[in-house]
């Protein structure tokens, strides 16, 4: 597998934020070119970690690749910078669907096949790119090739209203926004709900009913948002589950609570979305 990182150029200038000391990061865990298996043009996945917009969560991020890779499904894990005026999140996403798209050949991935996924907070990230890709804000700076063709949207984080996960909306554009959001322009741009156009690429989105900490009212806004504007998507909405369950198995389960076998059907249910709508 290739793993070897890279460090995304992202023109921070273009959007009057600063550059970070530390260039955002891609990691690839993709299969290798095989004389034996002939040369592919294969789906990808890039994928953002949860965290809050606090930091990057270990467990969604390279064990959800290898998984993804093991299935020929090309994966990357975007490490993002946290904790930086918006939208600094989303032009480093926006770099690396670039990156994946102008690099294709050398990765076997099929540049009309690539697709974000994210959970949580990272969830609410992938679905800013899928809502923002061909805004002026983006598309002036990266034209089409930051498009993605799918979202995948693990538990997310959707809205800056009254069901919003406030520690993620405080963190990506301040606590006084984040408090003070009715008739607020900036939370209405995070608000993802009340971005979603027919240019929205098609999703898939699960979430437990009982989440406890991001309210599942998060995806069901933004599945009737989806449905509003004739977007395609595919929703599993399971009876029980913490927050942040990963695979809900022993891959990543930090302990009892995290394994419900019942949500870790959401993979498999995944690898089919992905064979149907992104084929």
């Amino acid at each position: 597998m290739k793993t070897e990182p890279i460090a995304l150029q992202v023109p921070y200038e273009k959007f009057s934020l600063d550059a970070p000391e530390q260039p955002a990061v891609l990691e690839p865990v993709t299969l290798p070119h095989s004389d034996e298996n002939g040369t592919k043009s294969r789906p990808a996945v890039i994928i953002c970690p949860g965290g809050g917009y606090d930091f990057c969560s270990d467990r969604e991020g390279v064990p959800v690749a290898l998984r993804f890779a093991g299935y020929a499904v090309q994966a990357f894990v975007l490490w993002y910078h946290c904790k930086r005026a918006f939208p600094s999140e989303l032009a480093e996403l926006a770099a690396a669907v670039q990156y994946v798209r102008t690099h294709a050949a050398e990765y076997e991935v099929d540049p009309e096949r690539i697709m974000v996924l994210g959970f949580s907070a990272g969830a609410h990230l992938a679905g800013s790119l899928a809502v923002y890709w061909n805004r002026p804000l983006l598309a002036d700076v990266y034209g089409a090739d930051c498009r993605p063709n799918g979202q995948i949207l693990c538990y997310p984080v959707i809205t800056a209203g009254e069901f919003a996960h406030r520690g993620s909306i405080a963190n990506l554009i301040g606590a006084e926004d984040a408090d003070h959001y009715a008739d607020n322009p900036k939370a209405d741009a995070v608000s993802l709900e009340k971005q979603v156009s027919a240019d929205t690429p098609p999703c898939f989105l699960w979430h437990t009913s009982d989440d406890n900490a991001v309210p599942v009212q998060n995806s069901v806004l933004y599945m009737n948002a989806l449905a509003a504007a004739g977007v395609p998507f595919e929703a599993h909405i399971y009876p029980h589950g913490s927050h942040g369950l990963s695979f809900a198995d022993e891959t990543t389960a930090m302990g009892d609570w995290h394994m419900v076998p019942v949500c870790a059907q959401w993979f498999t249910d995944c690898i089919a979305w992905i064979r149907r709508y992104c084929s």
